[in-house]
């Protein structure tokens, strides 16, 4: 069988490095009965969004086998295990805690505790409660604040058991493909509603870390940022500032506030009705101070320049992962390096990085040697940056098994363990193998 490997120096190989796996609850959990409603069960249920026509009413029916994948994440032998709340599990309409889903998180947080897996925890990973929805959503300024409330009740429900906080999982994604392409959950679709989207969910992500430092100051309280790095198609001055604006509209937007207080200038470039409404503050209580930030890395895009748009994007080249990504390490090591270079940044986690590969179960295996070679790259791709100076911390492979991939349903595989969706049955893949004995040998 295959192995992961890194040269016998690398930092990586220390004991203080951190590899684990990560999950999102409404891509794994089920168990909708004992939950208030979501935008993504709404999108679900409205014809043509999702591919395969599914939804996550059952997923991974993790909301009644979490003890068994539990045990799973101990045999794969890894450090840490990132996981996310799901708001309308554990809140309810009225605003207060719902007794019932706080205990399943619980009980996950200290089952861990017990296996010594430190838990990192987001808080929102795209799950907003539809009641939310209807009343505007994240285009609604109030969300944000009802987001800071959630994170002040929850952390305090959770006490001394998370190690590691995130507010937001890839808001790009939350604004972006949910208010401005539509594509995903709520489905909305108008360039004058992204970045008010954005502008808001970073407020609430200020807003929260405010109640994290407070009710959780020995926990490392973070963002999870995804970055899609953006090359030019050609040298030419038209290409090149075309790309500059790609960057600065998927990238740099939701880092430059956090550490400049600023979004980056092309908010001059953009039509007024596009533009957020800033208050008063608002950029500095963006800016709170972090312990980390994670970083979210799957694949690069390259753009020219376009005479109606300011950027069109290029077909993808191969190789391609099933999903459709260019598989393109070298990018990894590149924004790593440039964000570095660009901003003063606190310690960095990996915190999702994979591959979705066209797996075949054959007598009960799964030799996906493909999501190991994959994962073998980007791991040099990591170690690459950290020997150029990036400040590294841990790894977290995406995803701990097949899963509810979002608009794909259950199309697409990501998982370093296989699920049968008929049977619920785990089966660890080569990769999940390679992964655990990878981390075994440190």
């Amino acid at each position: 069988m295959s192995k992961l490997s890194l040269p016998h120096n690398s930092s990586m190989l220390k004991k203080d490095f951190l590899y684990g796996v990560a999950t999102a609850s409404f891509q794994i959990e089920g168990g909708i009965d004992h939950r208030i409603p979501c935008i993504w069960d709404t999108f679900c249920n409205t014809p043509e969004k999702i591919a395969d026509g599914s939804n996550g009413a059952t997923a991974c029916d993790h909301f009644h086998k979490w003890q068994e994948d539990i045990d799973l994440i101990e045999e794969l032998g890894v450090d840490a295990y990132r996981l996310s709340i799901s708001w309308p599990r554990v809140m309810h309409k009225n605003g207060e805690l719902n007794p019932e889903g706080v205990q399943f998180y619980l009980n996950i947080l200290e089952r861990l505790k017990s296996k010594n897996i430190k838990a990192f925890v987001t808080l929102y990973h795209w799950d907003l409660p539809q009641y939310l929805e209807d009343n505007g959503g994240w285009l609604n300024r109030e969300t944000s604040y009802c987001f800071a409330e959630y994170a002040d009740k929850i952390s305090q429900a959770f006490g001394d058991l998370v190690h590691s906080y995130a507010t937001l999982n890839e808001p790009f994604c939350s604004a972006y493909l949910g208010y401005e392409v539509g594509v995903h959950a709520p489905g909305i679709v108008g360039k004058e509603f992204g970045r008010k989207a954005a502008h808001h969910l970073l407020l609430g992500h200020g807003l929260a870390m405010q109640a994290l430092q407070k009710n959780s100051p020995n926990s490392l309280n973070g963002i999870v940022l995804n970055f899609t790095p953006c090359y030019s198609n050609s040298d030419s001055e038209a290409d090149l500032q075309a790309t500059k604006f790609a960057d600065d509209y998927i990238n740099q937007w939701y880092i430059k506030p956090l550490f400049n207080r600023q979004y980056p200038e092309i908010i001059n470039q953009l039509p007024e009705n596009c533009r957020p409404e800033i208050h008063d503050g608002d950029m500095d209580i963006i800016a709170q101070p972090l312990d980390y930030l994670g970083i979210n890395f799957y694949t690069r895009l390259s753009y020219q320049a376009d005479e109606k748009e300011h950027f069109v994007e290029m077909p993808v080249p191969e190789p391609r992962t099933d999903i459709g990504w260019e598989i393109y390490p070298q990018a990894l090591t590149d924004i790593l390096i440039s964000l570095n270079d660009t901003y003063s940044l606190p310690p960095i986690y990996i915190t999702e990085n994979g591959a979705a590969m066209a797996d075949q179960m054959i007598d009960g295996t799964v030799n996906d040697q493909d999501r190991i070679d994959y994962y073998q790259s980007h791991l040099n791709a990591v170690n690459t940056a950290i020997e150029q100076g990036v400040n590294v911390k841990g790894y977290f492979a995406w995803s701990l098994m097949d899963n509810f991939e979002w608009a794909e349903g259950y199309l697409k595989r990501f998982g370093i363990v296989h699920v049968d969706y008929q049977t619920q049955k785990r089966t660890i893949k080569a990769s999940g193998l390679a992964y655990k004995n990878f981390i075994s040998s440190r």
